[in-house]
């Protein structure tokens, strides 16, 4: 373990989307573990902080534009300059890595093989780490707790805070979080109406949750459907509580799903052109064994995975790509063509605490 004072100041630098944010807590638990009197600060893209402030391991969230200019910038590295014991990027970046050798008298971070700034990144970080490929993303991110001598504890900590009354029902309830922040992830209206028709026949409230950029796609999809009722957009510690006291939970491949998955509640995620071995949700007591690239269902501790091959030219999955038309605004064949009744069998193994029947590849 890499020495530090007996209250270390630490500052991780995680500045990507909110799912990435979500999935680098275990690495902050790690941190805090090891050094239980420490004070982590977290660097990350505005509007991306509410899914860490509640966190019981995170002090202080610092906040940059995700599109900021040079002053900006300039102003949060003196502002940052030498201010922490130890400062961790989870990124090969640029700017990650500049704001993590500013801000720490020691620093970690990833590092790419090759190029001029990887060079320097090499000689300017006290312990650099080499970028690797085919890792889970909390797989890679705990390299980090690896290469400062301390124990990685692989545990995806979700938002906490209490639910204000009147938000969950009265009686067991499933939470559906259709719409993920971009066009290829999505399933269809269809198939979202009928599954929520399939839970309402199965004795469960049906609450849709929406984020702030949502309504117009979710008014599509809910409308007519007096089944559904429809939560208002939540701050992040109680969207986790309100799925955390669900029965079940649905989602397409969106950080709400990863949500999900860390409380603990049967999720069940809709996946299409993403690699699940890279970004599978983590279940809440850690993936037992990695997710398999292709699988019908899968099922990893409270998660089940659904895919649905496709009968698309290229016959890959997951093929990894933006959508069948290479942009984020494109549809995706494989999640068009995902049957419902695929989902329900999953719904009904979930509820069931069991495995579906459709189970294919390593996915028993």
């Amino acid at each position: 373990m890499i020495a530090l004072p007996a209250r270390p100041r630490i500052l991780v630098v995680a500045l990507r989307r909110l799912g990435d944010v979500l999935l680098t807590t275990p690495l902050i638990r790690s941190l805090k573990c090891a050094w239980p009197e420490a004070t982590i600060d977290v660097l990350v893209f505005r509007g991306t902080e509410g899914i860490v402030e509640s966190n019981p391991d995170v002090g202080a969230v610092l906040t940059l534009p995700e599109r900021a200019n040079a002053r900006a910038s300039l102003a949060l590295l003196r502002s940052l300059w030498r201010t922490y014991d130890l400062a961790i990027s989870t990124q090969s970046g640029d700017r990650p890595t500049l704001f993590a050798w500013a801000a720490g008298r020691q620093s970690v971070g990833f590092v790419e093989a090759r190029g001029t700034m990887a060079r320097v990144k090499w000689l300017a970080l006290g312990f650099p780490v080499a970028v690797a490929g085919g890792l889970h993303r909390v797989n890679d991110v705990l390299r980090l707790a690896e290469a400062i001598g301390i124990s990685p504890l692989p545990e995806v900590i979700a938002p906490r805070g209490p639910l204000r009354s009147g938000i969950a029902p009265d009686r067991p309830y499933a939470v559906i979080h259709a719409a993920p922040m971009f066009r290829y992830k999505r399933w269809t209206a269809d198939g979202w109406q009928v599954l929520a028709a399939g839970l309402d026949a199965r004795g469960l409230t049906v609450i849709a949750t929406c984020g702030p950029d949502d309504r117009p796609y979710l008014d599509e999809v809910w409308s007519g459907q007096p089944e559904v009722r429809r939560a208002d957009v939540l701050p992040w510690p109680e969207l986790a509580a309100l799925i955390a006291g669900a029965q079940l939970y649905v989602g397409p491949d969106t950080s709400v799903t990863h949500l999900a998955a860390a409380t603990g509640t049967a999720t069940i995620a809709l996946f299409g052109p993403t690699d699940p071995r890279l970004w599978g949700p983590w279940p809440a007591r850690g993936l037992d064994r990695p997710w398999e690239a292709a699988g019908t269902t899968q099922n990893r501790g409270n998660v089940w995975l659904i895919q649905n091959p496709p009968s698309c030219p290229w016959s890959i999955l997951p093929c990894q790509q933006e959508g069948c038309e290479r942009h984020l605004n494109s549809h995706s064949r494989c999640l068009d063509e995902l049957a419902v009744s695929q989902v329900l069998s999953a719904v009904d193994a979930a509820l069931a605490g069991g495995h579906p029947a459709a189970v294919r590849a390593s996915g028993a």
